[in-house]
């Protein structure tokens, strides 16, 4: 046989089996109803395989900035940054652009990975990790609805059927200020008031979280400890100032109390020094400060390998909130989620869960992260601007600086 002959009759089979193809996506989609054009079984490949990026708004609004993120087929995503100076964020995130522009948004890894080595001098950094905390969520967000699934679908399913949260009858925190380095029997008693009366509201089968903020010096903590013990505390979240692992293991060695870790840790790097000294009973590390939710899976992962769960940290809207609810549902090593609905400005982020009378989350429901934005409310809001929080904070009685 001829080398012409043995192509045309290749060619010939590849024709007849594209035909062959053709007639059953047209069978399937008559038999469930529907034309080509709202089949997904004959769409998604295509679609999944010439989407790009082309174009990205970032928003600032009070100490939030929204993005939307599009592409070339009309899908869009949302993501959140949180918890940096806004316009600085805001331009950082349009200097970051020309690494996504034109890209497939469904390469979510790649384009994480991108980002983040980049630049090689700002790498790890809280304003990389939260800016692409944000770009994570809508690539996420773009994903799932391309795919019509919920994000949790495509990071391996739902591993529970509803997520504990916090605050709720049955769970609450209370937090302290900066403090001096040692404390009076009046400034320790202060704080194992609250702590009572914490545990007088959720009762004996309630959980009662304490929040250090970094702002008790360890000397004053472990005095604060040992007066709260009575009290069985879920866990001390921020016991220390991150930076020295030293000061993690001295409280450790004095402290009974599980300590929460992480809400400064913003990558796996940041992470391990925690597990592998032994000072991290608790991971409550923030989907938006960690880099989005790829980020947060894999410290999900590093705790499991450490039977250490996550308590997510989450001071986000309602978009930042879903987004972390979506990492949260699919992760084995799990304990409780924060969420303060106040923080969501009034209508303008439609979410599709809530909470039920057992302080209980709903999954999220919907393709993608299941979000909707009132962009004409979010443009207006963007009118107005909101001051920052830090001047307020870190400030001790004589005027000297705290940590906060």
């Amino acid at each position: 046989m001829s080398a012409n002959r043995r192509e045309l009759l290749t060619s010939m089979g590849a024709l007849a089996a594209g035909f062959a193809a053709n007639a059953f996506q047209s069978n399937l989609s008559e038999a469930l109803g529907q034309d080509n054009a709202t089949n997904p079984a004959a769409n998604v490949a295509d679609r999944s395989s010439s989407i790009k990026l082309t174009k990205i708004t970032a928003t600032p609004v009070h100490r939030k900035v929204f993005l939307k993120v599009e592409t070339n087929h009309g899908i869009t995503g949302w993501g959140e940054i949180d918890q940096l100076e806004t316009r600085v964020a805001a331009t950082l995130v349009n200097s970051l652009w020309e690494l996504l522009d034109g890209e497939n948004p469904t390469r979510i890894e790649h384009l994480w990975q991108k980002v983040y080595r980049s630049h090689r001098d700002i790498r790890g950094g809280p304003f990389m990790t939260h800016t692409l905390a944000g770009i994570d969520m809508a690539l996420w967000d773009i994903t799932g609805k391309l795919w019509g699934v919920p994000v949790y679908r495509l990071l391996g399913g739902p591993t529970r059927d509803k997520v504990l949260m916090y605050p709720t009858p049955k769970a609450t925190k209370v937090g302290a200020g900066p403090q001096p380095f040692s404390g009076t029997p009046q400034q320790i008693e202060q704080f194992v008031k609250q702590v009572e009366n914490a545990r007088k509201q959720v009762g004996p089968d309630g959980m009662v979280m304490f929040d250090a903020h970094c702002a008790l010096p360890p000397p004053f903590l472990i005095q604060l400890a040992s007066a709260l013990k009575p009290y069985e505390l879920t866990y001390i979240e921020e016991p220390a100032v991150p930076g020295n692992i030293e000061v993690f293991k001295r409280l450790k060695q004095h402290i009974n109390i599980p300590l929460a870790v992480g809400e400064q840790a913003r990558t796996i790097w940041e992470v391990i020094g925690y597990l592998q000294a032994g000072v991290a009973d608790i991971l409550q590390v923030d989907c938006a400060h960690t880099g989005g939710i790829s980020q947060m899976r894999k410290i999900a992962t590093l705790g499991e390998a450490y039977h250490v769960p996550l308590a997510p940290h989450c001071v986000t809207t309602d978009l930042g909130a879903t987004a972390s609810l979506h990492a949260s549902v699919s992760i084995p090593f799990f304990l409780i989620h924060e969420y303060y609905p106040s923080i969501s400005p009034p209508g303008l982020v439609k979410k599709n869960w809530s909470i039920d009378k057992d302080g209980y989350a709903s999954l999220p429901q919907g393709p993608g992260l299941g979000c909707e934005i009132d962009e004409a409310l979010l443009a207006e809001l963007a009118k107005k601007p909101s001051p920052p929080e830090w001047p307020t904070r870190g400030r001790l009685p004589d005027g000297s600086i705290a940590d906060y």
